[in-house]
């Protein structure tokens, strides 16, 4: 059986894309031998150079792209991938960029296949949305992004293939978030006052650079609305009822200085809700969608702490899916929702069911 060349043409190098080439040069042998599939990353760029592999330097890549990176436009790849008829084609986005999600059309019809970690491709208007499907549809290409909900876990994938057997999804709940995941799940255990322990979270790297884009609840939001398109509603990103977690003196039209020196002013609210709860529930912060009353809402609630969602700990995600054929028991999904090692593992998970997919065709053209 011969060997099966992908060619992914990486965009982004930060923390998620320059773990993947590590995981994939350290696996390359294991998917040579077990799956026959040879990964090859003949391209790879950050957010205005671009690395044009040469033939035969292989797994070179960091000290060839400092030497040899070129400034790109998206255009130059297409053109570059068809002068060197290039097959097999993955664009992989590993950025938070707008720019290359307005690229994906463009990329699906001179025949890439895309995964992507950003989600703004599946957050933008509804419009977008289905263009992009129209387009995959029509050059029957593959766009995957399991990692856009909960990092590496079987989030989106489960909840697809649970809709598209006709199970009838009633509810979906819980905690999107890994940094106000952790921060909750301290916040209800010790006797620290919030501040202190957003300070750790910042310092540990849980939150974004400046952690009111996680206080804010639009990070939730988004996971929360890619999960309803998923299962087909068509909700626009407004429709999605916020309660930021962000107070009028600490919200974003403050300096970011002004914010890193008022952080004290959250401790008093948070205690307030803390002590006021009913006895043994603690804090959490959820997104939730009710199919039922059409209703996205992205909150702060008091649960008990006998519950799933009450035990949760350390940085955890946790995602409870409700279905007609489940009832009140809820199927729950569970597990480390940030850190580049398992985004970067779900990326690779979706570039190989891309490739096993091709193989597949090949094998039926024959």
């Amino acid at each position: 059986m011969s060997t099966l060349r992908i060619n992914v043409i990486l965009f982004g190098i930060g923390n998620v894309g320059s773990t993947l080439i590590n995981q994939v040069i350290e696996s390359q042998k294991f998917f040579l031998e077990k799956r026959n599939i040879d990964l090859r990353f003949p391209i790879i760029t950050n957010s205005t150079l671009a690395f044009f592999e040469k033939e035969g330097v292989k797994n070179q890549w960091e000290a060839n792209f400092a030497q040899s990176a070129i400034p790109f436009r998206i255009e130059d790849i297409i053109e570059y991938v068809k002068e060197q008829q290039f097959e097999n084609l993955i664009a992989v986005d590993a950025t938070a960029s707008s720019e290359i999600v307005n690229s994906y059309i463009p990329l699906i019809q001179n025949g890439f296949n895309i995964v992507t970690a950003n989600k703004k491709a599946n957050t933008l208007d509804l419009n977008f949305y289905n263009e992009l499907r129209e387009n995959l549809k029509v050059f029957d290409k593959t766009f995957l992004y399991e990692t856009n909900v909960g990092a590496g876990l079987p989030v989106v994938q489960t909840i697809n293939d649970l809709h598209f057997s006709g199970e009838k999804i009633t509810k979906i709940r819980g905690v999107f978030s890994g940094s106000l995941s952790y921060i909750f799940n301290r916040f209800s255990s010790e006797e620290t006052t919030f501040s202190k322990i957003l300070a750790d979270a910042e310092k540990n790297g849980y939150t974004e650079p400046d952690s009111r884009e996680d206080l804010s609840g639009n990070d939730v939001a988004r996971k929360l609305l890619i999960l309803a398109r998923e299962i087909e509603q068509k909700f626009e990103f407004s429709d999605i009822k916020i309660a930021s977690l962000l107070l009028p003196e600490l919200n974003e039209q403050h300096s970011k200085a002004q914010y890193a020196i008022n952080k004290t002013l959250f401790d008093k609210p948070f205690n307030i809700a803390k002590i006021t709860q009913a006895q043994n529930h603690v804090l959490r912060y959820v997104g939730e969608l009710d199919v039922i009353t059409q209703k996205l809402e992205v909150k702060l609630i008091s649960v008990p702490k006998s519950t799933a969602l009450g035990q949760l700990k350390g940085a955890d995600n946790l995602i409870e899916i409700y279905t007609k054929s489940y009832g009140e028991i809820p199927i729950v999904i569970q597990g480390a929702g940030a850190g580049k090692e398992v985004t970067a593992r779900g990326v690779l998970t979706d570039i190989l069911k891309i490739a096993d997919k091709i193989k597949i065709q090949e094998a039926v053209f024959q």
